[in-house]
């Protein structure tokens, strides 16, 4: 009987030791899991600002210039592209919303990029396309806000 009781003792022992394994917090991802959750997040959010800049009537990478000219730059900064005060004209409403929303995706991308590190030369570079991205959506905007406040002679309406 002793024995029997030491079994049951022990085989519930055993059962709580496992419950309480079995109700502990989830573990985080591996690293690996995260990387790719990520990398996946950039892509796809990489491939919408080349829809959207598509639908804006742009080529679908941006320029090497505007690589380049956006380097060192956070997504805020290339987004400054309009003279202060620029107000968007109800025919430039969907171009303007792109850009917003291309530079949207730009500043996730770049913080995703950011959390992967310098060394991961793929996010890195889907951060520096994205903001080059955001730099061109947002001087398409301004031109086409400029566009149209010109009288149909050519002359400036607005200072």
């Amino acid at each position: 009987m002793r024995h029997a009781a030491l079994g049951v003792g022990t085989g519930l022992g055993l059962t709580v030791a496992f419950l309480a394994c079995a109700h502990t917090p989830a573990q985080q991802p591996a690293p690996d899991l995260q990387r790719a959750a990520k990398l996946q997040e950039i892509l796809e959010r990489w491939s919408n600002i080349q829809n959207w800049r598509h639908q804006a009537k742009l080529k679908v990478d941006p320029l090497p210039a505007s690589i380049i000219a956006t380097r060192g730059q956070t997504v805020k900064e290339a987004r400054r592209v309009c003279a202060d005060g620029h107000e968007v004209p109800k025919t430039c409403a969907d171009v303007c919303a792109i850009g917003d929303d291309i530079c949207d995706n730009a500043e996730r991308i770049c913080v995703l990029a950011g959390e992967l590190g310098k060394d991961d030369v793929l996010a890195q570079e889907k951060c520096a396309s994205a903001k080059a991205s955001c730099r061109e959506a947002q001087q398409e905007c301004c031109r086409c806000s400029t566009a149209s406040v010109t009288s149909p002679d050519g002359g400036q309406l607005l200072p």
